[in-house]
């Protein structure tokens, strides 16, 4: 029998939306079979957890089981349909008939007889209602770890569900962190069909991109050299690295546009831009003939004068 999800997920019937998403999250990854390779007991646990959060993890679901409308594994309660009874007539119980008027062989109908009317008229009512509505599989909800540049590009991740099954899932070009994906027909199954698959994105962080929405943006050293007389400079962009140049007397902070190489929104969506901040970086452990030079060249200590507009 299953236990209450509240107590599975060690909460109150109190707690927020937020406590039970934590809750979830918390036990999903302390016994996920991928933390836990040939752990029956671990598996077990994450899937009673899995049933837990199915039920109250989802608004509508979570008000009928506090209702009484579902039980503990998601079914509906069925009310039993209110039995008739009666009492006999004047002879008693059991509607026997005394040897008063209409007791020949003639007279109405006893009880017993309207009882069977009864009987045929609600019986099939009574077993509708005695029979539960098939219902679907459980819906599974799974949480996956995407590389910034599969969630920015597309992809395809095989990850192992909870019942052991591996599912090849296909990350859209511009997926977005905390992004649910929906796998149809891929939960548990029931004898209506089976549920779905609900996958919850988390995207890593990268080394060197950083995302706003669909635009990029890196920083790109340069040296001294370039940035006085300007050039051609490699920068790396989320579908390879592209050559760019450098206008000549670039500050360090400038930033150049790169139109159209962030990220695009599905397939057919229009890409975002990247920016590209310059950084200036001297030789390291210096350079004598540079210092030399800086130390004759007259204007060394004139500074750009900021527009006051």
């Amino acid at each position: 029998m299953a236990r209450n999800p509240y107590a599975v997920l060690g909460l109150a019937p109190s707690a927020s939306d937020s406590e039970i998403r934590a809750a979830f999250r918390k036990f999903a990854k302390k016994y996920h079979p991928d933390r836990n390779p040939d752990d029956k007991a671990s598996e077990d646990k994450f899937k009673e957890v899995s049933a837990a959060f199915d039920i109250v993890g989802d608004s509508d679901r979570r008000k009928k089981f506090d209702r009484g409308e579902i039980d503990e594994e998601g079914r509906e309660r069925v009310s039993p349909f209110n039995q008739y009874s009666g009492r006999g007539g004047p002879g008693g119980a059991g509607g026997a008939r005394g040897p008063g008027r209409g007791a020949g062989p003639d007279s109405g109908a006893s009880f017993e007889d309207l009882s069977d009317i009864f009987s045929d008229l609600f019986g099939a009512r009574r077993a509708a209602q005695r029979q539960p509505r098939p219902q679907r599989g459980r819906d599974v909800r799974y949480r996956l770890d995407v590389d910034f540049l599969d969630a920015a590009t597309g992809a395809k991740k095989r990850v192992t569900m909870p019942d052991g099954r591996t599912l090849d899932i296909a990350i859209p070009p511009g997926l977005e962190d905390g992004q649910t994906l929906r796998l149809k027909g891929q939960g548990e199954k029931g004898p209506a069909g089976p549920g779905d698959v609900y996958v919850e994105v988390s995207v890593k962080p990268h080394p060197t991109f950083e995302r706003k929405g669909g635009d990029i943006y890196v920083e790109a050293p340069i040296t001294l050299k370039e940035a006085v007389l300007g050039g051609k400079i490699t920068v790396p962009t989320i579908s390879g690295e592209v050559s760019v140049t450098v206008p000549k007397n670039s500050s360090s902070g400038a930033v150049l546009r790169l139109r159209g190489r962030g990220v695009a929104k599905g397939k057919k969506g229009a890409a975002g831009d990247q920016y590209v901040t310059l950084k200036i970086v001297l030789p390291e452990g210096g350079d004598k003939e540079l210092e030399a030079f800086v130390k004759q060249w007259k204007g060394a200590d004139m500074r750009v004068r900021e527009s006051a507009t």
